[in-house]
C-alpha cells in the first residue's frame, strides 16, 4: 500500500463537500471513494469525516490533516513541474512580510506575479513577528538585517537606509544634535526597532534609545516627529518625501549607517521550486526600484 492512498480522495471529498462531487473530481466511482477513506481512516487510527445522508463534514482532526494533505498535493504537482521544462510556477506560495514594507511594496509587486501566474495561489501574512517559516510551513519570507537562521537561504533582493530625523520647530526648540552622545538630551521616537544603527569611526554600533514615546507602526513615528515631539530614525521610503519637503532634517549625517540589506528568505529544499526561484528574480528585478535610491541591490 502506497504512502499517498487514500491522500488525494479525501482531498477531493473535502474541497466539494460530498463523496459524490469528489468521485466526479477525480472521474472515478463513489464506492471507490468510500472505500479509499475508510482505508485511510484506519491507518491513521482517526475519524476524519462525520458522515450523515445528507452531508460529510470534517472533524477537527480531518481539518487538520486536510491542511497539511493539501500543502503535500500541492508540492507534488511542484516537483513534476519542476523537471518539466516547461514547468511555471503554481500550486500555492505562502509569504510573509513586515506590515510596512508589505503593505508598500511586496504586495503590489505579488499582485502582478499572481496575474502572470493564474496556476498561482498567494497567500500574504504581514505582520511584524519573526515567523518560523519551516514550522509554519511559510514559503518565504521577506527580512533586512542579519539572518541568523541557518535552515534557511537568503537571497539579497535590494536594500533600504535609516535616516536620523526631525522636524525643524523642534530642533529650533531643542538644538540640534551633533554626536551620538547628544542624544541622549533628546525626546526620542521609537518604533519597531529596539536598537538604533549607526557608523563610528569605520564601525558599525548599535544603541539603544530610551524613548520618550514608542509604536509599532513606523508611519505612526512619522506622524510623532512631523508632530514636532521629538528624533526617530526609520527606513527612508518613510521619510523620503518629508525631507525633500523640508518638513523634516537629517540629523548625524557623518554617522549614519551603512545601508541594511533586505532579503528573500525560504526553507533549503525550496529553493529550486519554480514558484520561489521566478519570485526571487522579480523581487531583485523590482523592488529596488520601488524603494528608491536606498533601496539599491
Amino acid at each position: 500500500m502506497s504512502s499517498w492512498d487514500g491522500i488525494d480522495e479525501f482531498t477531493a471529498v473535502a474541497t466539494a463537500g460530498t463523496f459524490r462531487g469528489g468521485a466526479a473530481a477525480l472521474g472515478v466511482s463513489t464506492t471507490h471513494m468510500s472505500r479509499a477513506i475508510m482505508r485511510l481512516e484506519a491507518r491513521l487510527q482517526a475519524q476524519l469525516f462525520l458522515r450523515t445522508t445528507r452531508s460529510v463534514r470534517l472533524t477537527d482532526t480531518g481539518r487538520v490533516f486536510l491542511e497539511h494533505c493539501q500543502r503535500m498535493l500541492m508540492e507534488r504537482e511542484e516537483a513534476f513541474a519542476l523537471v518539466n521544462e516547461k514547468g511555471e510556477p503554481q500550486g500555492e506560495l505562502r509569504l510573509t512580510c513586515s506590515t510596512a514594507m508589505g503593505e508598500r511594496f511586496i504586495a503590489p509587486i505579488l499582485r502582478r506575479f499572481a496575474r502572470a501566474y493564474p496556476r498561482l495561489h498567494v497567500n500574504i501574512d504581514l505582520t511584524n513577528r519573526v515567523v518560523d517559516l519551516v514550522a509554519e510551513g511559510y514559503d518565504m519570507a521577506v527580512r533586512t538585517g542579519h539572518l541568523p537562521d541557518s535552515r534557511l537561504i537568503g537571497t539579497r533582493i535590494a536594500s533600504r537606509s535609516l535616516v536620523t530625523c526631525a522636524s525643524p520647530a523642534y530642533l529650533k526648540r531643542r538644538g540640534e544634535p551633533r554626536t551620538l552622545a547628544d542624544l541622549e538630551a533628546h525626546d526620542l521616537l521609537a518604533g519597531n526597532a529596539g536598537t538604533w544603527h549607526f557608523r563610528v569611526d569605520g564601525k558599525a554600533q548599535s544603541w539603544r534609545p530610551h524613548s520618550r514615546w514608542r509604536c509599532n507602526s513606523g508611519s505612526a513615528v512619522m506622524e510623532a516627529t512631523l508632530d514636532d515631539m521629538g528624533v526617530c530614525q526609520l527606513p527612508d521610503f518613510y521619510v523620503r518625501q518629508a525631507l525633500a519637503e523640508g518638513t523634516l532634517i537629517a540629523l548625524l549625517s557623518d554617522i549614519q549607517p551603512a545601508d541594511e540589506p533586505i532579503w528573500a528568505v525560504y526553507p533549503q529544499r525550496r529553493h529550486l521550486q519554480p514558484k520561489i526561484s521566478e519570485l526571487v528574480s522579480v523581487l531583485r528585478k523590482e523592488l529596488p526600484g520601488m524603494l528608491g535610491m536606498g533601496g539599491r541591490v
